[in-house]
C-alpha cells in the first residue's frame, strides 16, 4: 500500500466520522463504521483507481455497510435475556419417553424367536441372510419371524392387543435388547 494512500485515508477519517454520525446518530455506531469502511478500503484497495475521487468511494463503501447492517439488524431481534428464543423452543413432550417405554413393553412381551429375529434385522441392520446365520436357521424362518414380530407390535402399540407394561417388564426387555445389540 502506498504511502499517499495511506495518507489519503487518515486524512478522509474526520469527513468519514462526521458522514457516519449523520447516518447512524450515534458516535460509537458511527466510529464502528468508519472502522470498518478502512478496514474494507484496506482489502480492497487493488478495485481503487488512483486518481479518482477516493472521498467518493469512501463515503460509498460506508454507506453499503451502513444499509447491509441495517438490513441485517431488521431481521435479527434484540434478544439479551433470551426471552425471545426461549418462546421459540419447544418444550419436550414425554410422550416420546412414554412410547419407547410402552414398545420396550411389547417388545418384551414377543416370544424369545421373533423378538430375536426382529432386534437383529431391525436394531442390528443384519441382513436376513446374516440374521439367519447368527441364529443357525434358514433365511424364510427369519422372514417370517420378523414379519410375525412387527406385525404383533403393531397390533400391540395401536391397542388392539393389551400387554403387561409393569416397570420390571420394562427393565428386562431393555437389558435384553441392549445385549443383543451390542453382541
Amino acid at each position: 500500500m502506498s504511502a499517499s494512500f495511506k495518507e489519503q485515508l487518515v486524512a478522509a477519517i474526520p469527513m468519514l466520522r462526521g458522514f457516519a454520525r449523520s447516518l447512524s446518530g450515534n458516535h460509537d455506531r458511527a466510529d464502528d463504521l468508519v472502522q470498518e469502511t478502512l478496514a474494507k478500503a484496506i482489502a480492497n484497495r487493488d478495485k481503487y483507481r488512483m486518481g479518482t475521487n477516493l472521498h467518493a468511494w469512501l463515503v460509498t463503501i460506508l454507506r453499503n455497510q451502513y444499509y447491509s447492517e441495517g438490513r441485517r439488524r431488521w431481521r435479527e431481534v434484540s434478544d439479551a435475556e433470551g426471552t425471545y428464543a426461549a418462546r421459540l423452543v419447544e418444550r419436550p413432550s414425554h410422550s416420546a419417553h412414554l412410547e419407547l417405554r410402552e414398545f420396550m413393553a411389547a417388545l418384551q412381551v414377543l416370544p424369545d424367536e421373533q423378538r430375536e429375529a426382529l432386534v437383529l434385522v431391525g436394531a442390528s441392520g443384519l441382513s436376513y441372510e446374516e440374521a439367519a446365520q447368527v441364529l443357525g436357521t434358514r433365511v424364510g424362518t427369519v422372514k417370517s419371524r420378523v414379519s410375525r414380530a412387527r406385525s404383533r407390535l403393531d397390533h400391540m402399540m395401536a391397542g388392539r392387543e393389551t400387554f403387561d407394561r409393569d416397570d420390571a417388564t420394562v427393565a428386562r426387555s431393555a437389558a435384553r435388547l441392549r445385549r443383543a445389540l451390542s453382541a
